[in-house]
């Protein structure tokens, strides 16, 4: 029998923990079952206290203290202990039916989800078939004030298409807390960002200011960073690189965004939906007599 579950991932702040929240109350305002599985390691408060929390077998703050390691190492350390351990994952979702959609609660470090092969592994694990055969689905966020900063936003997006080929698995690319960005971007300029466009490098605000702060008059002028006088940089150089990101990502066409505004109900609602279509949920799901209570004394003949 299949299992269900999404693995929330994303850098810091993107607000994969506040989705986590929302998708849950969703579920429950929904009468559908969820099983939070909460892997960050320095995780403190949550909303909906985690079903099974990777701080019962190994914190962030012990790794640092018996090991010797800063918080990146001490973080690898804590998942290179769970891969020795997964019996532990094992014995909490080997009992959960189908009716459940297990969610996986991820740090914001991006190198997990880059180049360390430790997730990879994991999923292939997770969905092992004979094993635990939890059909899964990856859900990455960017946050939305990316798209102010067009370079930032394609750094994000490059790490974005970086997990889709690490994880091999359905996955959804999300745009985050896009109630922070209404009134800063036109409609027609966000179906841009949602299907990345090399477009977009053509009319980057943020460069345009940053030339004009450097009193730049020619594309070619070099400028120093304000931060250190001995560096410097060519203006063209830095839009070819940022253009060639660019096409790279739109060349590719893997990767598009869905938007989520986590204070809409709607807007959650039609992730989970795009989750749900990943897992193939509903088609697992058996059909269901109605009951006596569901239909009212008119609709009888």
């Amino acid at each position: 029998m299949s299992k269900f579950g999404t693995m929330v991932m994303g850098p810091a702040g993107a607000g994969k923990s506040t989705f986590c929240a929302a998708l849950i109350t969703h579920l429950n305002l929904n009468r559908r079952s969820s099983f939070y599985v909460n892997l960050d390691p320095a995780a403190e408060s949550f909303e909906h206290q985690p079903d099974l929390d990777i701080k019962d077998l190994i914190s962030l703050h012990d790794a640092m203290e018996e090991v010797g390691l800063g918080p990146n190492g001490g973080l690898i350390y804590c998942f290179e202990f769970l891969m020795e351990n997964l019996d532990w994952l094992t014995e909490s979702l080997d009992g959960l039916t189908e009716d459940y959609l297990i969610i996986f609660d991820m740090p914001g470090q991006i190198e997990l989800y880059t180049h360390i092969p430790i997730l990879p592994t994991l999923m292939r694990f997770l969905s092992q078939p004979g094993s635990l055969d939890v059909r899964m689905a990856a859900v990455y966020l960017l946050e939305a004030t990316f798209v102010v900063d067009r370079a930032k936003f394609f750094a994000g997006t490059l790490s974005a298409m970086s997990a889709m080929l690490m994880l091999e698995v359905p996955h959804i690319n999300v745009l985050s807390k896009m109630d922070l960005v209404k009134g800063q971007v036109k409609k027609k300029d966000m179906k841009k960002f949602l299907t990345p466009d090399t477009a977009l490098m053509d009319d980057d605000p943020v460069e345009h200011e940053r030339r004009l702060r450097a009193g730049e008059e020619d594309a070619d002028d070099e400028f120093k960073r304000p931060d250190d006088k001995d560096q410097v940089m060519k203006g063209t150089s830095f839009r070819k690189l940022n253009r060639a990101v660019a096409g790279l990502i739109e060349n590719f066409s893997m990767v598009n965004y869905l938007k989520l505004d986590v204070t809409n109900e709607d807007s959650v609602a039609a992730i989970l939906s795009y989750i749900d279509d990943c897992i193939q949920f509903h088609e697992a799901q058996d059909p269901k007599e109605p009951k006596d209570e569901d239909f009212e004394e008119g609709d009888e003949e």
